[in-house]
């Protein structure tokens, strides 16, 4: 196979200028002027996908001769956080401005994932710089709005709106490929199924009073009435988590308890007229969304019954299904396979995760997608997101060697 020779200076360059340009989830336009710029100079053919105002996708596609697969590379451009949250705001890797420290990039957004995009660029500079011509056609999708978030309530806006927003954008205007590789930091292992979501809210309701009429009503607050709730769900988890129905590949379910809301912490001479929980539903990708939903709406029921009094209702509010890929897919094997040559011979391991990726959208339009990307950072809260720097040029290599196998060198 030709030698393809990632350049680990120029790969951290864009990946600093990529950091230096903060895409938080709603107001992803810079970013995509970035990308966009970066494309045309590379000669890709570049079409601007304007989600909304302030956002847009970019994809840019390099040609193949003819006769062979296509071949998607998708990353999002938009960042979990903004930086500006008040417990971030000390943290240098959680600011726009990278930093390498210790063989290691920091900065908003490298994790998660902005390192992967600066990966995809390289790859095709490389193949670009070693002369390859590939048979089928390779494409960098850069969307907007993929991390875990929805509008609800009084959170309304394009900053809540995520879940896939940018590439369920993308499928629908032309961004469609034999196969994908979705650059989500996985500890270099192939992922090959992730679980979907469910969210959740349970309500309970109370008489709005004043404090000076509420003697002897305390019962009948919104706020203690969820107390019932809460421990009736907590009671409900362990079935939904330890369900064989609910695995998938030796991976088990899980529910977090995300979020309460209930009165006015401005006017606390009233009790609440109403109280909510909120629930993260995690649910294998062998299930349908639409059985999840009837079971989960099927406990609530359950809790109105047990709790006749508290005016207990429900309602599902996300649906993201997971993905998967099968085991056998020629995209695993080349994926696989170019690991091996990149790490001496080792081959992958493979998992299941429990997080979202854009695999949800993309799998449904007939995209067969894989997750795998280098090692994260991102859960270091004392210097911020990081990436290794050699983890991403071995990663961009083991890019460039699957797009030569699944392509085909012309």
């Amino acid at each position: 196979m030709t030698e393809i020779r990632i350049d680990r200076d120029r790969l951290v360059d864009w990946a600093s200028r990529a950091v230096a340009t903060p895409s938080f989830t709603g107001s992803e336009q810079a970013m995509a002027e970035l990308v966009r710029e970066t494309f045309a100079d590379m000669g890709l053919q570049v079409q601007w996908q304007q989600v909304e105002e302030g956002r847009a996708n970019v994809l840019g596609t390099r040609a193949g001769v003819g006769g062979g697969p296509s071949l998607m590379f998708n990353g999002h451009m938009d960042t979990s956080y903004s930086g500006r949250e008040s417990w971030l705001a000390h943290v240098p890797g959680f600011q726009p401005s990278a930093f390498v420290e210790d063989g290691r990039l920091y900065g908003l957004g490298i994790s998660n994932m902005k390192g992967a995009l600066a990966c995809y660029v390289e790859v095709l500079r490389a193949l670009d710089d070693a002369g390859v011509r590939l048979r089928g056609d390779v494409m960098i999708a850069a969307v907007s709005g993929e991390i875990e978030k929805t509008q609800h309530g009084d959170a309304q806006g394009a900053e809540y709106r995520g879940y896939a927003a940018g590439s369920r954008y993308l499928v629908s205007h032309g961004g469609v490929a034999d196969m994908c590789i979705l650059g989500e930091p996985t500890e270099s292992k192939v992922v090959l199924g992730h679980f979907g979501s469910l969210w959740l809210r349970i309500s309970t309701r109370g008489p709005f009073l004043h404090t000076a009429f509420s003697e002897g009503k305390r019962s009948e607050n919104a706020i203690v009435r969820m107390r019932d709730v809460v421990d009736a769900v907590l009671e409900w988890i362990p079935s939904w988590e330890s369900d064989t129905e609910n695995a998938y590949r030796g991976a088990k379910a899980i529910v977090n308890v995300g979020a309460l809301q209930g009165g006015f912490g401005w006017r606390v001479s009233r009790t609440p007229h109403r109280a909510d929980l909120f629930l993260d539903v995690r649910v294998p990708p062998t299930k349908e969304m639409a059985q999840a939903r009837s079971q989960v709406l099927d406990m609530v029921r359950g809790l109105a019954e047990r709790f006749p009094e508290h005016g207990i209702e429900g309602e599902v509010y996300v649906t993201a299904p997971g993905a998967e890929i099968a085991e056998d897919h020629p995209l695993v094997g080349a994926l696989e396979a170019a690991h091996a040559e990149v790490f001496d011979g080792r081959p992958p391991e493979r998992d299941v995760t429990r997080w979202f990726s854009d695999a949800s959208v993309l799998t449904r339009y007939g995209i067969a997608t894989v997750n795998y990307g280098t090692s994260t950072g991102l859960l270091d809260t004392v210097k911020g997101e990081n990436l290794e720097i050699g983890g991403l040029v071995k990663t961009a290599e083991v890019y460039a060697r699957t797009a030569m196998k699944v392509c085909g060198v012309a």
